[in-house]
């Protein structure tokens, strides 16, 4: 999604790289749900120079959006926040900090609970992983309904950080997950304006 607040060059750079990332997408309609058009981003990973560029992609919207201020950690939500966080971390010279589902770090944790289709689930980090008064960054691979973003901005903001915004490669737009969010986000690629059909609330794209 388009920022106006960026420069004109910025945005054209990150429009011309999403428009080359979109053709390595792949569609599966009514996945894992009816209703849900699932776009698969993984093959972005297979090819290096594609890769490159999603990083490129998201350093150009944050050298320009976050222009004079240090990015000191990117957090990354389990699981697919994984796959590009550490990269873009080490692109803006800035730590990666891993939240993860309950039971999976060891010492001591803060935790926040979100609510899922079945029931609630809850993401934990370390309270030693980021320094009080941090500025940073969440990414993950999609924002759907928001729950767990907004657990994983709690998080942060229990380490006494400053929550800059977060990143997604992909937005279920008609979800409204933004709304949730404790801070501005960006989303570079497709979102999904509306319900191929009807639709329930997917928590397995939280």
């Amino acid at each position: 999604m388009s920022d106006p607040t960026l420069s004109p060059e910025a945005s054209k750079k990150i429009n011309e790289i999403s428009q080359e990332l979109k053709t390595a997408l792949h569609q599966y309609p009514n996945f894992p749900k009816d209703g849900i058009l699932f776009v698969d981003f993984l093959p972005i990973f297979r090819i290096p120079n594609l890769f490159n560029k999603l990083v490129l992609a998201f350093k150009t919207y944050v050298d320009e959006k976050f222009k004079g201020e240090t990015i000191d950690y990117v957090v990354g939500l389990e699981s697919r926040g994984f796959l590009f966080g550490p990269t873009l971390a080490l692109a803006l010279n800035a730590g990666f900090v891993p939240v993860r589902k309950r039971g999976k770090l060891p010492g001591e944790v803060y935790e926040a609970k979100y609510t899922k289709e079945y029931g609630d689930d809850y993401f934990e980090i370390q309270k030693e992983a980021i320094p009080e008064g941090s500025t940073v960054l969440i990414v993950d691979d999609i924002l759907a309904t928001g729950g767990s973003a907004e657990a994983a901005g709690k998080l942060v903001l229990d380490c006494d950080a400053t929550l800059l915004g977060f990143l997604f490669v992909m937005e279920l737009d008609f979800l409204k997950g933004r709304n949730k969010l404790q801070a501005d986000s960006f989303t570079l690629l497709c979102g999904q304006p509306k319900s191929l059909g009807s639709v329930h609330e997917t928590n397995s794209q939280e």
